[in-house]
């Protein structure tokens, strides 16, 4: 009897010490971007999950059961907003019957919330093709709009998980400081783009091209998230007989077809920009997303 009441305590230290310190917060992201954002600041201390990968449409994706059951159990949902999945975003909330991650709860962050929006339109219809009212969603390729976002992302993860706060801002200042070096050293290294006239496949781009100084000439979609036609295509091509541009420009998951036709009759590059993390071999994080995109932009420009 006197060697059990002596084990007792050993077994309680042993189950203790075996048994996870803390359980990871569930953070479920709509687009690569703020996932990898939410890995970089939540570390060890959060699970995360992307709803999309760099080679969906993230206007288009489904609700589909698996994803719905990632919905149901996070603590935090992390997306971009203004409307950028407004076609399945609203769906998911509801069928997940998850209270913490509806809008206007601590579960719920909206990175569009943090900086300013390019494009926004006077009005919006239907005939204007995929335009968004709250301005273009494509915030992610300006390094400027992660900076903001990742301030705002750090006090929510704070929020939905106090205890946890103190680690979630030191890992932000350690991130904000290797992120405004890393973005010091891509606006040295891009100083070369400022001014080059381009040609973009979707508008998915404004925000790269306020940040480098590229000059959009023409689009081949003839509207937002409307294919290009030929009609629309020869159009393009007659423009740039005026007013040349240096390249082409297209996310990895647009098709490319459009683009390799023009390339064809006007001798372009085209340049496939990884547009989120994981969209080329190089983009396997934020650091390496901004910079596999500066070094294809230069490549074009040599």
């Amino acid at each position: 009897m006197n060697l059990l009441r002596a084990i007792k305590p050993l077994l309680a230290a042993l189950i203790f010490a075996a048994a996870p310190a803390h359980a990871a917060l569930n953070v479920l992201a709509c687009e690569p971007e703020w996932g990898a954002l939410a890995r970089e600041l939540g570390g060890d201390r959060v699970s995360v999950y992307d709803a999309t990968n760099a080679f969906q449409d993230p206007h288009r994706i489904q609700a589909k059961p698996s994803l719905l059951a990632k919905a149901r159990n996070a603590d935090l949902l992390v997306c971009t907003g203004a409307q950028l999945e407004i076609g399945w975003l609203p769906i998911l909330l509801r069928q997940s019957g998850n209270p913490r991650i509806q809008p206007g709860q601590p579960g719920y962050f909206e990175a569009s919330r943090f900086v300013r929006m390019l494009e926004v339109p006077a009005s919006v219809d239907r005939s204007q093709g995929d335009v968004h009212p709250g301005g273009n969603p494509h915030i992610q390729t300006d390094p400027r709009n992660i900076a903001q976002a990742a301030d705002g992302m750090a006090k929510q993860l704070a929020q939905v998980d106090p205890a946890n706060g103190p680690y979630y801002q030191a890992r932000y200042k350690e991130f904000a400081a290797r992120w405004q070096a890393a973005m010091a050293r891509w606006d040295k290294e891009a100083a070369p783009l400022r001014g080059t006239p381009i040609v973009v496949q979707h508008k998915g781009f404004p925000y790269l091209e306020n940040w480098l100084g590229l000059k959009e000439v023409a689009a081949l979609e003839p509207k937002p998230g409307v294919e290009p036609t030929a009609t629309h295509l020869e159009e393009v091509l007659s423009l740039l007989q005026h007013q040349p541009a240096k390249m082409v420009i297209r996310a990895a998951y647009n098709d490319g077809r459009a683009s390799d036709w023009l390339a064809q009759r006007t001798k372009m590059a085209v340049v496939v920009l990884p547009f989120t993390v994981g969209g080329s071999d190089k983009a396997k994080d934020l650091f390496g997303l901004f910079d596999d995109t500066v070094q294809k932009l230069l490549q074009a420009v040599k």
